[in-house]
């Protein structure tokens, strides 16, 4: 379901006869370390402390000089993983799981190395100098080979290592740090380079099972972004990157240098709420189900969302609201819808919150958990909703002297995986970011929000009886009086109210320039006059930029796509989700609607009015804060003049 439809098989017998190699390697060999320092070698004391003695011989025979001296040993990875036990005589479940998937994993490495030599002409290569006769003019074009070989044979087993372990890890982590012995020179000897690092990081950071299969995966992952990285200027690469392999036994695809990721959910321990508990808040809520649905329309085949090849999909989103109008409760009530969708379906579904215990104080490891974050998020084998809850605290402001290196390494990378030049919106999950306070959120990063939810609460007389009848439980026999409850929480009938309310601007700023724009060019129903009121905009406010245009536009289309698929299709996924992509995409459609001069002046006048609230709300604390500080000067001044007469 996850795997991409044009990848070619690796057959099982191609893989079973590496097997015995596989299992000789992780068995035992010698390999003396080129680049890697040994982990367990100690430092010699000195034979007679205080007493000079002769510099060591260093030869000045080409060559010698800077051949590596440290002698050979045995590296027995499968005793090295049989003794992280503390002395258990027998092997527990996890060694021997990681001992297989370790013989499996290099066993496929070989066979798609394989593979890939006879594609690039190596494995012609290799019998011609076996027998003697490969041409002069061709050993360049060998070696290059047998380097592309290997980083070939490095990749693929550090991939299909971190997959196969991926469902056995815990929460333990391992910090295994770079990987040194990157050997290049053919895929035997990459393999014995690599398989000895492991033997030593299991060595020293694996006591136990749990630390075990952390410290393995660890490797791989460390191993796959050290080789990556190394491919990036390599040459003869084309035939490896050019195409896919797919291990059907495992579920397993090998895609170039891109790591495969297990499709699994993650489990969720949140209270879900249901629609019509979510009081107010009705636009917020509107949409978020709408986006719930959306992104149920993902083709895992294709990896693309029909909705977001027609326009209207929302890739990120941005709720903000005073404290305590309802924020969590909408994260609650989305997670719970596409949770249930996906479960009807089954689909894989993760959810994951980016929170302040992802800032750590180490340089570089912050923006790290931020990327991990995102990318756990963005697996185009799952369905994903990624949320950043208080992200005034969480990113930081660039410029504000009280952000720290982690809050600005968040900042990144968030603004480049939102809207950086690799990203790519499949359509199969979106992020929403969270604020009390959006106006301490740095400027690009908040525009880099696609669409505005205003979590306002509730507003209503209606609003304030439906919250209170529904937050006092069944407990009491206090009478309702003359009021029908849920009524006024009707999605259609409130989000039409609500859009209506945009027809004028809220903002007092953005009004001014509303008013003087139509008193200047009349009613705003053309092209040409809805751009010279955007124009009147950006004059008011320098930070509406293009990216501002682009959001609204986005906005407007999701009211193109102003209809909700049918619950049914959702409770029967036969009916839309399990049809094919070009099927689903024609459905959809035949839903849409025409877009209207009304949807764009709406659209306009709601995501200018978050922006000028913003920055009202950022310029009256910033003026709150010179107003308290002049102040406290002011009456520290008196109290110095008085205490010198």
């Amino acid at each position: 379901m996850s795997q991409a439809s044009d990848a070619m098989e690796l057959r099982e017998e191609d893989i079973a006869k590496h097997v015995s190699v596989a299992q000789a390697l992780l068995e035992g060999f010698d390999h003396a370390p080129r680049i890697g320092k040994p982990t367990d070698e100690s430092a010699q004391p000195e034979r007679s402390p205080g007493i000079g003695t002769r510099r060591r011989f260093r030869s000045t025979t080409p060559g010698l000089a800077t051949r590596r001296t440290t002698p050979s040993g045995a590296v027995q990875l499968l005793a090295r993983i049989e003794g992280a036990d503390e002395g258990d005589t027998l092997i527990t479940p996890l060694q021997a799981t990681v001992m297989h998937a370790l013989r499996r994993a290099t066993a496929i490495a070989l066979a798609v190395a394989e593979n890939v030599a006879e594609q690039s002409g190596l494995g012609d290569l290799k019998r011609a100098n076996l027998e003697g006769s490969l041409p002069a003019a061709r050993k360049s074009e060998f070696s290059e080979l047998l380097a592309a070989e290997a980083l070939v044979t490095l990749y693929v087993f550090g991939n299909a290592t971190a997959y196969l372990l991926s469902s056995h890890l815990s929460e333990t982590t391992v910090e295994v740090g770079d990987v040194d012995e990157v050997l290049t020179d053919n895929g035997q000897t990459a393999l014995h380079g690599a398989l000895w690092e492991l033997d030593q990081d299991i060595a020293a950071h694996a006591q136990d099972d749990a630390r075990l299969v952390a410290t393995v995966s660890a490797f791989a992952e460390a191993l796959m972004e050290k080789v990556a990285l190394r491919a990036q200027t390599a040459p003869r690469l084309e035939a490896f990157r050019g195409a896919s392999w797919r291990v059907e036994a495992d579920d397993f695809t090998v895609a170039g240098f891109s790591p495969a990721s297990r499709a699994k959910s993650t489990k969720l321990t949140m209270t879900f709420k249901k629609p019509n508990e979510v009081v107010g808040n009705h636009i917020a809520k509107y949409q978020a189900m709408k986006l719930a649905k959306m992104l149920m329309a993902y083709d895992f085949d294709r990896r693309l969302n029909p909705f977001a090849e027609l326009g209207g999909f929302i890739f990120t989103f941005m709720g903000d609201g005073a404290p305590g109008t309802g924020k969590t409760t909408l994260i609650q009530m989305m997670a719970g819808l596409i949770s249930e969708y996906c479960g009807n379906a089954d689909y894989p579904f993760r959810y994951q919150n980016l929170s302040t215990d992802n800032i750590d104080s180490y340089q570089g490891k912050s923006g790290q958990n931020a990327k991990a974050f995102i990318n756990t998020i963005i697996d185009p084998g799952v369905i994903g909703f990624g949320t950043i809850d208080d992200i005034d605290q969480l990113a930081g402001k660039r410029g504000d002297r009280q952000s720290s290196a982690g809050q600005l390494e968040i900042t990144a990378v968030l603004m480049e995986s939102f809207a950086g030049a690799n990203t790519v919106v499949r359509g199969n999950c979106t992020f929403g970011m969270f604020s009390n306070y959006p106006e301490n959120v740095d400027d690009a990063l908040r525009q880099r929000a696609g669409a505005r939810f205003l979590v306002d609460g509730p507003q209503t007389r209606e609003d304030y009886v439906d919250i209170l009848y529904l937050l006092m439980g069944k407990n009491h026999d206090i009478p309702l009086g003359d009021h029908n409850v849920f009524e006024a929480q009707a999605i259609k009938k409130a989000v039409a109210a609500s859009f209506d309310a945009h027809s004028r601007p809220h903002e007092a700023g953005l009004l001014r320039v509303y008013d003087a724009v139509r008193g200047e060019i009349g009613e705003l129903d053309t092209i040409n006059k809805l751009g010279t009121y955007l124009k009147g905009i950006q004059e008011a406010d320098a930070r509406f930029t293009g990216r501002a245009i682009k959001n609204i536009t986005d906005a407007v289309k999701v009211r193109a796509m102003d209809f909700e698929l049918p619950d049914e299709w959702m409770e029967n996924p036969d009916l839309f989700l399990f049809k094919g992509y070009d099927e689903k995409k024609a459905m959809i459609e035949d839903m849409r609607q025409p877009i209207t001069v009304e949807m764009v002046v709406q659209e306009i006048n709601r995501y200018a009015d978050s922006e000028f609230r913003y920055a009202d709300k950022s310029d009256e604390v910033a003026i709150e804060n010179a107003v308290r500080e002049m102040g406290r000067m002011e009456e520290a001044k008196k109290r110095y003049l008085g205490g010198r007469t």
